[in-house]
């Protein structure tokens, strides 16, 4: 909860990932509240008033999955939301303020975007969201102990590299300080 407040307004890609890892942890204790609070929240968090706060909001999430029917697999509205924000904004960068930085991370991605795509056998949703479950299934095998060679690592720092710059102007959008009218 205190992770995914600060990553929303500092990383969006950060947040999106970890609402990812939110997502398959309440799914993995098969949205059960009580699990979750025994198994993991309560050996971590000793202070009653965040204790509480940590119930509500994963009681929250567990009432919302069930509400979308994202229990087996999916991600919350809210996430949707941001990742077609981000590919609103992925299409601006490209086509309309035609920003040289973007456009060069997003041509040194794109063969790892693909690559991944077919792999994953996900080419029915969009290219930002790809990279998303590129860096997810990254940490995910990380966590497994899963070893990369040099050029699969050099693909998921290229994906990073773009979803980061990508984070870095949705923050200013959503401060302001992107002018589109004059570009």
């Amino acid at each position: 909860m205190l992770i995914a407040k600060r990553t929303k307004e500092n990383n969006i890609a950060e947040h999106v990932i970890y609402m990812f890892q939110i997502e398959d942890l309440i799914r993995a204790n098969n949205l059960d509240l009580d699990t979750i609070i025994n198994t993991i929240i309560e050996p971590q968090v000793r202070d009653e008033t965040l204790l509480v706060e940590y119930k509500d909001w994963y009681q929250s999430l567990i009432k919302q999955m069930k509400r979308e029917g994202i229990e087996k697999q999916g991600h919350l509205s809210e996430i949707n939301e941001i990742i077609m924000e981000l590919l609103m904004l992925h299409n601006t960068l490209l086509n309309i303020l035609n920003d040289k930085n973007y456009k060069g991370r997003f041509e040194k991605a794109l063969p790892a975007l693909k690559d991944f795509q077919a792999k994953s056998n996900s080419g029915d949703i969009n290219i930002i969201e790809v990279g998303f479950n590129a860096l997810y299934s990254k940490m995910i095998l990380k966590l497994k102990g899963q070893k990369f060679t040099a050029s699969t690592e050099e693909a998921f720092t290229q994906i990073s590299e773009l979803l980061g710059y990508l984070a870095i102007y949705y923050k200013k959008m959503k401060n302001g300080e992107l002018n589109f009218a004059n570009n």
